[in-house]
C-alpha cells in the first residue's frame, strides 16, 4: 500500500500541432469550354490524270511522290502522228484561203460586169454562191486545224494543279487511250496547301450548339466561321488553327452524326490525305470560372469535392461542380471562389474541421528552371 501510494503519475502527452499541408490558390478567369472530335485530313483538290488522246508513252519526266507545280509536264505521248495531222490541216487552211481569195476576185468582177449588164443574173448568182462555199470551206479547214493543234497539245500531259503526284501507273512504251475507266488513269495529283479536316459531331453536341445559339451564347457555324484547332497523334496542345467553313445539310441516320469541314493552312509538306487528327472547337461562349489543378479534386459516389482551408486554418469539405479542362487545369463552375486555398496533399487523411498549417505548393521544377533562365 505504501509503495503504491508513492508511485508518480506519468506526465501528460504533448498536444499535437496542426498538420502541415500544401495548398494551391484557386484562380478565376475567362474560360472557354472545348469539344473534341476525331477528324481526317482530306485534300481540297484531287485530280485523276487521264490521257485525252491515244498513243504510246515516250516520256515520264516526273519523280513519283514528288511535289509538282501547275503545268509541270507529267507524261508525253508520241507526237509524230498528231504533228502530221496538224501539218495536213494547216495545208488545207492555206488551200482554202487561196480558193476564197480567188472566189472573192471573181465575185467582185461579176459585180462590176453585172452593173453593166454584161453577164446574166444567174451567172452572177453562181459566182456569189462559189464565194460562200469557199468561205465555208475555209472555216471548216480552220476548225480542223484547231482540233489538230489541240490534239498535238494533248500529247503533253501536264499537272492541272499544285500538289503531290502519286506513282506512275504505266511505263514508257505502253499504249494509252482516253476513257472514264479505272485503267485509263495514269496517276493522281492531290493539293497539299491548304487542307481540309472533316469531323463528325454527335447529335447531343449538335443539339447543345442549337440551344446555345437560341440563348445567344454561341453563333452557329452555318452563319459564322467558328475557329477550330487540330493536333496530330504525336502532338499536344492543339497547335494548329483553322476555321470551320462548311456544315452538312443532314444528319447521318446510321451514325447519328453531322459532318463539318474545317480548312487549315498546311503545317508540313509531309502531310497527306488520310491522316487522323484530334480537333477541338468552342463548345460554349466565354464565361468566368475558377480553375484548379485536377489532382486536388476528389470523388465519392459521383460527387466531386475539394478540401478548402478556412481563415482559421481548419479544413472544410466543399462539393464542387466541374467542367472540362482548360489550359491544363480543371474548370470549377460552382463551389469555389477566386483566391481560396485548396489542399493538394495528404487528401486521404483529412477530415472536416481538422486544424492544418497551409504551405504554398512550390512551382514545378520546369517552371523554376524557366524562371531562372529568364532571370
Amino acid at each position: 500500500m505504501g509503495l503504491t501510494g508513492c508511485k508518480k503519475s506519468a506526465p501528460p502527452a504533448a498536444a499535437q500541432g496542426p498538420l502541415p499541408v500544401n495548398v494551391i490558390t484557386a484562380v478565376e478567369k475567362d474560360v472557354t469550354e472545348w469539344d473534341e472530335f476525331t477528324g481526317r485530313i482530306e485534300a481540297i483538290e484531287s485530280v485523276e490524270i487521264r490521257p485525252r488522246v491515244s498513243g504510246y508513252i515516250t516520256e515520264i519526266p516526273f519523280k513519283a511522290g514528288s511535289l509538282v507545280k501547275k503545268n509541270d509536264l507529267l507524261f508525253v505521248i508520241d507526237r509524230r502522228p498528231y504533228q502530221a495531222d496538224l501539218d495536213q490541216t494547216t495545208a488545207e487552211v492555206e488551200r482554202a484561203q487561196a480558193q476564197l481569195k480567188l472566189a472573192q476576185i471573181e465575185v467582185d468582177r461579176a459585180k462590176e460586169l453585172r452593173s453593166k449588164s454584161t453577164i446574166s443574173a444567174s451567172e452572177f448568182d453562181q459566182k456569189a454562191a462559189s464565194f460562200q462555199v469557199a468561205s465555208a470551206a475555209l472555216r471548216a479547214a480552220e476548225a480542223a486545224n484547231a482540233a489538230a493543234a489541240l490534239n498535238l497539245e494533248f500529247t503533253q500531259i501536264r499537272s492541272p494543279i499544285d500538289g503531290r503526284v502519286s506513282s506512275e501507273r504505266v511505263t514508257v512504251g505502253n499504249l494509252v487511250q482516253p476513257g472514264a475507266t479505272e485503267t485509263s488513269i495514269l496517276t493522281t495529283v492531290v493539293s497539299t496547301d491548304p487542307i481540309y479536316v472533316y469531323m463528325d459531331a454527335d447529335e447531343n453536341s449538335v443539339l447543345k450548339y442549337m440551344k446555345l445559339k437560341d440563348e445567344g451564347k454561341r453563333e452557329s457555324a452555318r452563319i459564322q466561321r467558328i475557329p477550330a484547332y487540330a493536333q496530330l497523334a504525336n502532338e499536344t496542345g492543339f497547335p494548329h488553327e483553322g476555321m470551320i467553313e462548311f456544315v452538312d445539310n443532314r444528319l447521318d441516320p446510321n451514325t447519328g452524326t453531322l459532318r463539318a469541314r474545317a480548312v487549315f493552312k498546311s503545317w508540313s509538306d509531309l502531310l497527306a490525305p488520310g491522316f487522323f487528327v484530334r480537333t477541338r472547337v468552342p463548345g460554349a461562349g466565354s464565361y468566368r470560372a475558377v480553375l484548379v489543378e485536377d489532382r486536388v479534386i476528389s470523388s465519392q459516389q459521383g460527387l466531386k469535392y475539394v478540401f478548402v482551408v478556412k481563415p482559421d486554418n481548419t479544413i472544410e469539405r466543399r462539393n464542387v461542380e466541374t467542367g472540362p479542362m482548360f489550359e491544363g487545369k480543371r474548370i470549377v463552375k460552382s463551389g469555389l471562389k477566386d483566391g481560396e486555398q485548396v489542399v493538394s496533399t495528404r487528401l486521404q487523411i483529412l477530415q472536416p474541421g481538422m486544424p492544418v498549417q497551409p504551405v504554398p505548393e512550390p512551382p514545378p521544377a520546369d517552371s523554376e528552371s524557366k524562371a531562372q533562365a529568364t532571370k
